[in-house]
């Protein structure tokens, strides 16, 4: 996510010396998201990335994620390292909710300064490997510790080698988020949610004119209506327990009635309109490693102060009510088991819960 997700153009601030931060609408044009991540792949065997970029070994100790808690395909990285167990092998650095065009901070840790990296802004990671790095400053990112270089951004492949390369440090009871046997149909399914759902509010907000709008909401609302259905006979996604394609999905669903239905005009319906996307995205938010990893503050903030263009107050909304998320589902009627044969996971990692007053009111 650069920059929130993809920052374009950047005026200057001249009051501070800093960027402002950023435009995210060019007017008369459909949005179309930069796709180019840095392919380095960490695995077992260090192999090297899909177009030959450097492989890294998998090792206990060597890495740190850098996951905004605000930015839904961070969130994603998040929630996959807590489902497996993860914390003790891969350190986790949150910057804060806001940045300008330049990067995230980590504005949240004592003096502005990574604790582990020891640096104000991701952007020194990136440039301590690539001096002048000209894409976006995304996350989530993983650094090296030692070098202080920034190694992948690559969110799509991060989940997948967690849940696939990272096995020898699985916690017991790690649940398969990436069964062999159901491959095919999660990549599947992945490909037309992101494609249609978690790229398509984005689509619908920063659509640069009307015309790129309506079928950017067309679309997805098509999807919409089409997961509504699939989940109308089954708990999860994809098979009878929670996969990758539920977390994909998830990130997207908890920032829909907060974020997207207002700031982005996804305004059909509130996904608490929606009974099936509703229960299962309550049924998920109540299991454990996914709603204790939600801050509805930081993700509030975040669209809201950011994206000055769609919101030049800056003013952040005080709603919606967050207490549903709490409430009874009903999906255990639908059968499935979430781990599997595995356990969920322990209570969140000291120093990693979300702070009081930011998820959903009890």
């Amino acid at each position: 996510m650069s920059q929130e997700t993809e920052s374009t153009t950047a005026a200057t601030d001249h009051t501070n010396g800093h960027s402002t931060r950023g435009a995210y609408v060019t007017g008369g044009a459909e949005f179309t998201r930069d796709t180019n991540y840095i392919e380095d792949r960490i695995t077992r065997d260090a192999s090297p990335g899909s177009n030959g970029e450097p492989g890294w070994p998998v090792e206990a100790g060597r890495y740190r994620l850098i996951a905004a808690r605000a930015c839904p395909w961070a969130n994603r990285t998040v929630i996959v390292r807590r489902l497996l167990g993860l914390e003790e092998a891969i350190s986790l650095g949150q910057p804060g909710p806001t940045h300008d065009a330049r990067s995230w901070t980590f504005d949240l840790d004592p003096g502005g300064v990574d604790p582990v990296l020891g640096i104000e802004r991701l952007q020194e990671a990136y440039f301590k490997r690539f001096p002048g790095y000209p894409r976006g400053i995304t996350v989530p990112a993983i650094v090296d510790v030692h070098s202080g270089e920034v190694v992948t951004n690559n969110f799509p492949q991060i989940t997948l080698d967690f849940s696939t390369e990272w096995t020898e440090f699985h916690r017991p009871g790690a649940p398969e988020l990436y069964p062999v046997h159901l491959r095919e149909e999660i990549d599947q399914v992945n490909k037309r949610v992101f494609t249609e759902v978690n790229n398509g509010v984005y689509r619908c907000g920063f659509a640069g004119s009307q015309e790129a709008y309506d079928s950017a909401y067309q679309r997805l609302w098509t999807a919409l209506d089409w997961l509504e259905e699939r989940l109308s006979q089954q708990r999860y996604l994809v098979g009878d327990t929670i996969t990758e394609a539920d977390v994909r999905l998830f990130t997207t669903l908890a920032r829909f009635d907060p974020v997207y239905h207002g700031h982005f005009k996804c305004n059909r319906q509130k996904l608490s309109e929606m009974p099936n996307l509703w229960g299962y995205a309550r049924d998920l938010f109540q299991t454990p490693g996914f709603g204790d990893t939600i801050d509805f503050v930081q993700i509030k903030r975040h669209y809201y102060v950011v994206h000055e263009d769609i919101n030049p107050t800056g003013i952040v909304p005080a709603g919606p009510d967050l207490s549903g998320w709490l409430t009874d589902h009903g999906r255990e009627s639908l059968g499935g088991r979430p781990f599997g044969g595995g356990t969920p996971p322990g209570p969140v990692r000291p120093g990693e819960e979300v702070a009081a007053g930011h998820g959903a009111a009890a």
